[in-house]
């Protein structure tokens, strides 16, 4: 046995998903029912199907949900005998009942036909508006992952910058020192260079060295 997959969806995976739930509501089934269908199939857990479908999955299909509500309504009126279509209605879709993707035992008229064509419409085009909204987003993610590799290109460059100014300003805080250190010794040398001498007088005076 497969195990749990958990890992992200695809557009693929979202589309049987809303093809299995939608033909379960069409045919009176549940979408527990449904959502176990396609566990099975993707190796996923029929709650990992329930909420893929009612946070994301579903509010692309909502009039494929309608539609298939209304076909799945048509259906139980055909399975009352006393709603059922004309037989003449009946007879002009005999080729249609007998093709091999009908079930048997089930009247099918071109009203529900029409609207089973319909609700596929509807799905395709659905499918189309979002693989548009698909392709507009993966262009948007690319311009902004080029402005990624531009910032981070000048987040480097100005990065460089700041270490090239942060070395001229040690190298200047040094010369700096190196000239305060100067000024203090030719003070100590020039201060060593005075000379007191007491003269006849017995006042002090000034001597150069």
């Amino acid at each position: 046995m497969s195990p749990t997959r958990q890992d992200a969806w695809s557009q693929d995976e979202d589309l049987l998903l809303a093809e299995v739930v939608l033909r379960h509501i069409r045919e009176g089934g549940t979408q527990l029912q449904a959502f176990e269908e396609v566990g099975k199939q993707l190796s996923r857990t029929s709650a990992a199907c329930g909420f893929r479908w009612n946070s994301y999955v579903r509010k692309q299909y909502t009039s494929g949900i309608e539609l298939a509500k209304k076909q799945r309504k048509d259906l139980k009126r055909l399975d009352d005998p006393a709603e059922r279509e004309p037989i003449q209605e009946t007879a002009q879709v005999a080729a249609v009942q007998s093709s091999p993707g009908c079930e048997q035992g089930i009247t099918i008229t071109f009203p529900a036909v029409i609207h089973f064509l319909e609700g596929i419409q509807k799905q395709v085009e659905v499918s189309s508006s979002f693989e548009e909204d698909r392709m507009k987003t993966s262009e948007k993610i690319k311009e902004l992952e080029k402005k990624a590799y531009y910032l981070a290109a000048e987040n480097e460059r100005l990065t460089k910058n700041l270490k090239a100014i942060e070395e001229d300003y040690r190298s200047l805080i040094e010369i700096m020192e190196r000239a305060r250190k100067m000024v203090v010794l030719q003070d100590e040398d020039r201060q060593q260079k005075v000379k007191f001498q007491m003269d006849k007088n017995g006042n002090l005076e000034r001597v150069e060295k």
